[in-house]
């Protein structure tokens, strides 16, 4: 049993990730090496690489503090004989405080040449969200509130969006909303079961060739939920030899981050990212560190453009 002194531990860090949430604005599951991982906030990235592209992601998110975020996600996609069309499929698994999401989707995007070196994919994705919220693992404000007296399980939503990527052989740009579907989900910064809002994503990246040893990417997503402030990442990468990638992001009032990654074989790719906290929580928490683990298919037939950049 929780001592008191605990316990009152646990609300005010409750309290500070309230408003850290505010201040961040987040529902969806967000990624500080989101450039590895495109597919999952915008359907029309699938199979852009032209070729098989499978990419792990484990996030821990304020690690120290119990109850805060933890996502892994899986996607993989490809490209079908008709270049022109590809498919992918996202699987998501995000636990915050007493709850646990599940999210599976199927993308579909099909692809425009514009011009010689451009070319737009527009793309839709269509799947289904898992929720399960067990009260009990929690301690909230009015533990008399029938709501959270009543756990939900295995509810089951559908989820449906839609995104248009144009790219070139150096830079992209993407516009897309994830989710058109708005349900009720558990808000662990609230201690209540909220209505989710529709989300807006706009990401883009430049690849710049420095010398025959370096590239440079600077890159930025901004993410729009109503009535809240904009979200604003931007980072910058550089490539080296193809092989050692380093470089940092920084998410406007919210954190820092540093990104390292390996590329072991041409067709493996391992990344990591540490976050140092900007808010009040960076007094209460150890960072958040990610892990990307990339397979790209490479074909022999076909050069990739930077495929570890985008």
């Amino acid at each position: 049993m929780k001592s008191l002194q605990s316990i009152s531990t646990t609300v005010f860090l409750l309290s500070i990730l309230w408003i850290s949430s505010k201040a961040a604005a987040q529902q969806d599951p967000q990624y500080t090496q989101y450039l590895y991982n495109t597919m999952s906030i915008n359907p029309a990235y699938a199979g852009s690489l032209e070729t098989l592209d499978v990419v792990g992601t484990y996030r821990d998110q304020w690690v120290g503090i119990d109850g805060a975020p933890n996502t892994q996600n899986l996607g993989i996609h490809t490209p079908l004989r008709n270049e022109k069309i590809g498919v992918g499929i996202n699987i998501s698994h995000d636990r915050l405080g007493p709850s646990r999401e599940v999210l599976i989707n199927g993308n579909f995007s099909y692809k425009l040449q514009l011009s010689p070196t451009l070319k737009l994919g527009l793309g839709i994705k269509a799947g289904a969200d898992f929720l399960d919220i067990d009260f009990s693992e929690g301690i909230f404000q009015d533990p008399n509130d029938p709501v959270l007296n009543t756990n939900v399980d295995n509810r089951t939503t559908l989820t449906l969006g839609t995104g248009a990527y144009l790219y070139s052989n150096n830079w992209y740009l993407g516009l897309s909303v994830p989710d058109f579907i708005t349900d009720s989900f558990y808000d662990n910064m609230d201690q209540s079961v909220s209505e989710e809002e529709l989300q807006y994503y706009m990401i883009g990246g430049y690849v710049f060739d420095v010398s025959t040893d370096f590239r440079l990417k600077p890159a930025f997503l901004l993410k729009y939920l109503r009535n809240t402030p904009i979200v604003v990442d931007v980072s910058a990468n550089v490539l080296y030899r193809d092989r050692l990638t380093f470089g940092v992001s920084y998410r406007y009032e919210d954190a820092i981050s540093g990104i390292v990654g390996v590329q072991v074989i041409p067709s493996v790719f391992v990344g990591y990212s540490y976050d140092y906290t900007l808010t009040d929580l960076s007094d209460f928490n150890d960072g958040t560190h990610e892990i990307v683990l990339r397979f790209t298919l490479v074909k022999q037939s076909k050069r990739i453009n930077s495929p570890r950049f985008f």
